[in-house]
């Protein structure tokens, strides 16, 4: 589930915290670094039982309206396909998610507020409506109203981040590009593979796991040595103006380049620009793409760079 570019972006919000606290001890920030990514892994998990947690209530709504004294003929005789969706009747029995619920005991129970209202604008949506009236009905169409919803609902709620920002101080930073493991892994779901359908693992592989141990650590410990190339490259800029953020980002983008031997140097340019213009201001893109390219291009001058 994190992949290399929630890495490269949890390195650059934990440098930019290491370098904000009183405290300047590596192994305790590398600690709190994995610490983090473990929350962005609750979060995942969290977002998936979301689905469980909706479908429950709506089937609670369904069930109170049709047994209620008096109930109209739509409330006696409802339509079910949403509450019996094969996507979410699969999700609720997978192995994987269960153990991990149960094991982090992790619950929705306290923001039932925030379920009815999602509930509701799920209802007022058209998807929701062309989904319900639909006479196409296939796995893969139940697969896709829940894709909708957090597209069109989840990833647009401020309700959202309110409710992750008083469960952990990580989770709103990491909330958009969780979302998208989240539609990932619901299109992933095949109905054959049944209740042992895998989920995203923490880290792809133990490589994963030491990219993301040595982007830290590098980028704390060269420190010094990345500074003074980013000071000459931006020599004539007023440094007391450049944004703080876009600092860091150079700090870790330089870490990778020099020191992660195993990536191509466009690679890491360009994603370092995506970081710059997703996390620090609007012209920070192009500053991190020229001052990065005139580094480069300086290294491999002086023979100091040698990887393509």
């Amino acid at each position: 589930m994190i992949n290399r570019v929630l890495i490269r972006i949890k390195v650059v919000q934990m440098v930019y915290a290491y370098y904000q606290s009183d405290t300047k001890d590596l192994a305790k920030a590398e600690k709190e670094f994995f610490h983090s990514i473990e929350k962005a892994c609750d979060l995942y998990h969290y977002l998936l039982q979301f689905i469980l947690a909706v479908t429950t209530y709506a089937d609670q709504r369904i069930d109170s309206a049709r047994n209620k004294y008096l109930p109209t003929e739509e409330e006696k005789n409802p339509n079910c396909r949403f509450i019996e969706n094969a996507f979410a009747a699969q999700l609720s029995k997978n192995d994987a998610l269960k153990s991990y619920l149960n094991n982090t005991k992790m619950s929705w129970v306290n923001n039932e507020g925030f379920i009815k209202s999602t509930y509701e604008a799920i209802l007022a949506s058209d998807f929701y409506a062309e989904y319900m009236s639909s006479p196409e009905t296939s796995y893969e169409v139940d697969q896709e109203i829940w894709r909708k919803i957090f597209k069109n609902i989840l990833q647009k709620s401020e309700d959202l981040t309110e409710v992750l920002e008083e469960q952990s101080v990580f989770w709103n930073d990491d909330l958009d590009i969780i979302i998208t493991f989240v539609m990932k892994t619901i299109k992933r779901f095949k109905p054959e593979t049944g209740t042992e359908q895998e989920l995203l693992p923490m880290f792809k592989d133990n490589t994963d796991r030491k990219f993301a141990s040595d982007l830290f650590c590098s980028t704390i410990r060269n420190r010094e040595r990345y500074r003074l190339l980013i000071d000459d490259a931006v020599k004539n800029w007023d440094i007391e103006r450049l944004a703080i953020m876009d600092l860091f980002i150079l700090q870790v983008a330089l870490a990778e380049i020099i020191d992660i031997k195993d990536i191509p140097v466009n690679v890491s340019l360009n994603e370092y620009i995506d970081i710059a213009k997703s996390y620090s201001t609007l012209k920070s893109g192009t500053f991190i793409n020229g001052t990065l390219d005139h580094i480069v291009t300086n290294l491999r001058k002086e023979n100091k760079l040698f990887k393509a």
